[in-house]
C-alpha cells in the first residue's frame, strides 16, 4: 500500500507550485490592484527618488525582487512596474532590469507549470496520434519561430506566452532565451514611458499606455512578428510544393 500512495503522494505535490501561482494570483487581483498603481507611484515618487540617489543598487535590486513576484504570480501592476523602472532609473538600464525581472519571472512561472501539468499533458501529447501528433511534431520544429512570435505579438497575454509553452514542453533554454530577446521590443516603449512619467505627473495625469498601440510603435513589432513567422511560412510553403 505504501508503495503505491507514494507515487500519488509525489504527483500531487508536483502540482504544488503552480496551485500556489494560481492562489496568489486570485488573490492578488483582488486586494493588490488598488496599490501597484500608477496613483501609488505619484504619492511615493519623491521618497523613490531619495532612495534611488541614496542607494542605487539598493534599490534597483528590490525593484527587479518585486518585479519578479509580480510576473511569477500573474499579480496585477506588470505595465506599472515597467514605467516605473523607466521612471526611477532611466531607459538603458530600466530596460535591463525590467527584462530582467520579466524573463526570471517567466521562466519560473514557466517551470511551476511544466513541473506539474505541463509535465503530465507534454507526455500525453508525445503518445497521441493524427492531427494532435501533427500539431506537436510542427511545434517541436519551429519552437523558436513561435516562441517568439508569443513574445513580439502585442496580443498575446503576457501569462498566456508563459503557461503555453511549458504545457507543450518546449526546451526551457530556448525558452529562456527567446523570452529574454522577445520581451525587448516591448520592454523599451514601456520604459521609455516611464522615462517622461515626471513630467507626465507634473500635469497631474497618468501616462497613455495606449502609445503601444500608435501605428509607429506597432508597426516595428508586427515587423518583428512577420520576421519571427518567416521559417514557419517557407517550411510551409516547401512541404505544400512537395506534396
Amino acid at each position: 500500500m505504501s508503495d503505491t500512495a507514494s507515487p500519488q503522494k509525489t504527483g500531487a505535490l508536483r502540482h504544488l507550485p503552480l496551485i500556489l501561482v494560481v492562489l496568489v494570483a486570485i488573490v492578488g487581483a483582488f486586494t493588490l490592484k488598488d496599490y501597484l498603481s500608477f496613483d501609488t507611484l505619484r504619492e511615493n515618487r519623491e521618497v523613490l527618488l531619495g532612495i534611488r540617489d541614496a542607494n542605487f543598487l539598493g534599490l534597483a535590486a528590490l525593484f527587479v525582487l518585486i518585479y519578479i513576484v509580480i510576473v511569477a504570480f500573474s499579480l496585477p501592476g506588470a505595465a506599472v512596474a515597467s514605467v516605473t523602472g523607466g521612471f526611477l532609473f532611466g531607459l538603458v538600464a530600466g530596460t535591463f532590469f525590467n527584462v530582467l525581472a520579466a524573463t526570471i519571472g517567466a521562466t519560473a512561472i514557466f517551470l511551476a507549470a511544466r513541473w506539474g501539468l505541463g509535465a503530465s499533458l507534454s507526455a500525453r501529447l508525445d503518445s497521441s496520434e493524427g492531427t494532435i501528433r501533427k500539431l506537436r511534431n510542427g511545434l517541436r520544429e519551429n519552437e523558436i519561430s513561435m516562441l517568439l512570435l508569443l513574445r513580439l505579438v502585442p496580443a498575446v497575454p503576457f501569462f498566456v506566452a508563459n503557461l503555453l509553452p511549458a504545457l507543450v514542453g518546449v526546451k526551457l533554454r530556448n525558452f529562456l532565451w527567446t523570452t529574454a530577446v522577445g520581451i525587448i521590443p516591448g520592454g523599451i516603449v514601456f520604459t521609455w514611458i516611464g522615462v517622461g512619467l515626471g513630467e507626465v505627473f507634473d500635469r497631474g495625469e497618468n501616462p497613455d499606455l495606449s502609445l503601444l498601440w500608435e501605428p509607429h510603435v506597432i508597426g516595428p513589432l508586427l515587423g518583428l512578428s512577420v520576421l519571427a513567422a518567416l521559417p514557419v511560412i517557407i517550411k510551409s510553403i516547401r512541404g505544400k510544393k512537395e506534396n
